[in-house]
């Protein structure tokens, strides 16, 4: 993810993104969002949800990244309303092109899964 993405949701959410300033022999999220742009605003929206939640104080990204095709957002603490959340937006980036944003399907590109659109699946 660009790092202009990236600063603005370490921004918006500071308490979700603590460990980001942690070294990588305690938390994975030092590398930042290891995704592409196409997802940020199923980010903005997942982490608009964690924080709207009562527990929201007590959970804290530790990796935020692209396998297999799919968000994964790995995290300590929270609930069963943040696990749910998780889940949610995790399946709902496999429908959703890692690259721009559009509607997507995982397809199989050169060893790897990845979720691209039409436009960017050619590429």
């Amino acid at each position: 993810m660009k790092l202009e993405l990236q600063k603005q949701l370490f921004d918006k959410y500071p308490q979700l993104f603590t460990q980001k300033d942690l070294p990588p022999t305690q938390s994975n999220m030092c590398f930042g969002f290891e995704c592409g742009d196409g997802w940020f605003t199923l980010l903005d929206n997942l982490c608009s949800l964690i924080q709207s939640n009562e527990d929201y104080t007590e959970t804290q990204a530790m990796q935020v990244k692209e396998k297999f095709g799919g968000l994964r957002f790995y995290y300590t603490g929270g609930n069963d309303f943040i696990h749910g959340a998780v889940m949610l937006a995790e399946k709902m980036s496999e429908h959703i092109c890692e690259e721009c944003g559009d509607k997507g399907s995982i397809n199989y590109d050169a060893g790897w899964l990845r979720c691209r659109c039409e436009k960017h699946k050619e590429e």
